[in-house]
């Protein structure tokens, strides 16, 4: 058999801290998993992935592996097994897992190095799904329809009022089927956000823009303004510049401290289509002549 660098699988260093491990598998994870994953060779890769991660998430079997790769072997060397005085570190494999011989001739298959016959729980799987920032701010029941170009199905899921992009939620036992009479695993869910015209998502706040005319910006105004909670009303000041930003406290993503929603002006500048509204223009210039924006 082959000897497997898991550092180069993962795709980090040998003195890797456990975050850093940690973070490149669920990249990994995410980017192989064949129900999302279109790339040839995906699963054998999800697989490997899986592999690798197994042998350097638990501090013993790290070291285990460390002392032996100090050895001096490099991916793809023959691998004869390990030496008679090894010792399997405590804490084996997840029985549902199909590792290579390289991994069970090391770790075993369970704890204590034996495979076990008995009922195993089914894999885990991972998913990534879009929402509207709708539907993340207010939450409530969402379909979220599933597939991997083989099979697909529609789930109602219920969502977290004020769930994050990133955080995730857990579908006990959505995942794959177990086996010999064990429990399936459980479906993980990441949640993303679609994009959305009106509204975007800064950390808490909301963020938006909003148009107003000239004589609105000029002599102020009370204008209504969409928010994920409702229309409300923006007093404008008299004088305000496109690009100014105005703050709607409260308005922004649920939470224990909620966030505010951040509204930019935009300055919107009507065209002048006949010759009354091109006079109109002309006089507004003439009565600010020494006005000159570049200047400013």
């Amino acid at each position: 058999m082959e000897f497997k660098d898991y550092y180069d699988t993962l795709g980090v260093k040998s003195d890797a801290s456990d975050a850093d491990i940690k973070s490149a598998y669920r990249r990994l994870a995410r980017k192989y998993h064949p129900d999302v994953s279109k790339e040839s060779g995906a699963e054998d890769k999800f697989k490997a992935v899986n592999e690798a991660y197994e042998a350097l998430k638990e501090p013993d079997r790290r070291k285990a592996y460390d002392q032996l790769r100090a050895g001096g072997y490099r991916a793809g060397d023959q691998f004869r097994g390990p030496p008679p005085n090894w010792h399997h570190p405590q804490g084996g494999a997840a029985d549902e897992a199909d590792f290579s011989d390289f991994f069970e001739s090391l770790f075993g298959r369970a704890a204590g190095g034996a495979r076990q016959a008995g009922p195993r729980r089914g894999r885990d799987l991972q998913a990534q799904v879009a929402i509207s920032i709708e539907s993340a701010w207010r939450g409530g029941l969402e379909r979220i329809s599933l597939g991997d170009g083989q099979r697909a199905r529609t789930l109602e899921v219920r969502i977290p009022a004020g769930i994050l992009p990133g955080q995730q939620i857990r579908l006990a036992g959505q995942g794959h089927p177990g086996s010999q009479g064990g429990p399936a695993g459980d479906l993980i869910l990441e949640i993303a956000l679609r994009d959305d015209a009106r509204f975007e998502l800064d950390g808490r706040d909301v963020l938006s823009t909003l148009a107003v005319t000239p004589w609105e910006a000029a002599l102020g105004a009370t204008v209504t303004v969409p928010t994920l909670g409702g229309s409300v009303e923006l007093r404008i000041p008299a004088g305000s510049d496109s690009g100014r930003k105005m703050r709607l406290r409260g308005r922004g993503w649920p939470g224990k401290t909620a966030g505010d929603q951040i509204v930019t002006l935009v300055v919107h500048v009507p065209p002048a289509h006949n010759e009354k509204q091109r006079e109109a223009w002309a006089e507004l210039a003439q009565a600010f002549p020494g006005f000159d924006p570049r200047k400013a």
